[in-house]
Parts: structure tokens; sequence; C-alpha cells
């Protein structure tokens, strides 16, 4: 079982810069693939970014260029920097662990974390 809980989400108005943290409750996260989901009112919870036990990373077309996900294993804790803010980027932002066992897939979320593009 893994523990996660966001923070970092607010208010920010286009163009703008947050920095969203995901803190792990097990050292052992770190041989989970770990992601970063959002998802807007009114529709489905999508993949925004990606980075693998090894610290491979994958980006949704949406944000590249703009957010960056990383990793620091010291401190038990994934980070989504997003920069260039869009009002199209507001959404509940949540932190998903994920490995596979035997191909069965683990999942495991935290309670998401409000982010608010606008003027």
């Amino acid at each position: 079982q893994v523990q996660l809980v966001e923070s970092g989400g607010g208010l920010v108005q286009p163009g703008g810069s947050l920095r969203l943290s995901c803190a792990a409750s097990r050292s052992s996260f770190t041989i989970y693939t770990m992601n970063w989901y959002r998802q807007a009112p009114g529709k489905q919870r999508d993949l925004v970014a990606s980075i693998t036990s090894g610290g491979s990373t994958n980006y949704a077309d949406s944000v590249k260029g703009r957010f960056t996900i990383s990793r620091d294993a010291t401190k038990n804790t994934v980070s989504l920097q997003m920069n260039s803010l869009k009002p199209e980027d507001t959404a509940i932002y949540y932190c998903n662990a994920r490995r596979f066992v035997h191909e069965v897939p683990y999942n495991y979320w935290g309670q998401g974390t409000q982010v608010t593009v606008s003027s």
C-alpha cells in the first residue's frame, strides 16, 4: 500500500507557474511509475506526465515544453513544475503510483489538488 498526498495547487494567472508535489508514504515508491493526471469538470481524467523508476519521462502533447515531471527518491516525492499556464490547464490534478506484478496493475491515488488558471 502506498499513500500519496498532493500539495501546491492554487489560483494563478495565465502565463504563470505552479509547482505540484506528491509525497509518498513508502520509500519503495521508487519502484513505481509515477504519474500526474488531471480532470476538468465534466471531462475524463487524462494523463499529463509520467516518470518511470529509471527516470524516463513522457508528457501529453498539450503540456510538452511547459510542464516538467521529476522525482526525488531521497524525499519520496514526485513533482510537476508547470510553466506558461493556460486557462485550459484548470483541473484537479491527481498523483498516481502504478506498478505491475505478473502483469496485474496496482494503482494508488492521491486525493487531488485544484489548479485554477484565471485572470
